[in-house]
């Protein structure tokens, strides 16, 4: 796709590109015969204008592209979008995952918690065993 600005010979101003790269982005069809969907990062390569001015200076542009956008089909929202509902839903689902996984948390807590005082009671007795028997270290020669 070439851009609107072939070379710095042309004279039009940043605004004439955009409007002309905006009836572009309106009127181009995929390879299917659908719209395609508009973005400002395609807009702005098409017109040869950074996507910071088209951002600072020209908001009149920028609104039409906005409003193109939310005017798009569902079939063309850009992959990375889901509708509100489905994130509600993951959100539920996520929700309920996090509760599980505090539960499984407190109860291996509880578990590591019995551990440390099961070998904590062990040392105290093995402790008692050796007072008792009176076990003193042994040196061995070789």
């Amino acid at each position: 796709m070439a851009r609107l600005l072939p070379d710095k010979s042309d004279k039009s101003t940043a605004a004439i590109r955009l409007k002309r790269a905006l009836a572009t982005l309106t009127q181009r069809k995929s390879s299917l015969g659908k719209p395609q969907y508009a973005t400002a990062a395609e807009l702005c390569r098409l017109a040869g204008v950074s996507r910071n001015s088209l951002y600072r200076y020209h908001g009149g542009t920028l609104g039409v592209l906005r409003k193109l956008q939310s005017e798009r089909p569902p079939e063309l929202a850009p992959s990375g979008t889901r509708p509100i509902e489905q994130l509600r839903t993951e959100n539920t689902a996520l929700r309920q995952q996090m509760a599980e996984f505090a539960g499984l948390i407190d109860h291996y807590y509880a578990a590591y918690r019995e551990a440390v005082a099961m070998l904590g009671r062990r040392d105290r007795e093995l402790a008692a065993v050796r007072r008792r028997l009176d076990i003193k270290p042994v040196l061995i020669k070789s």
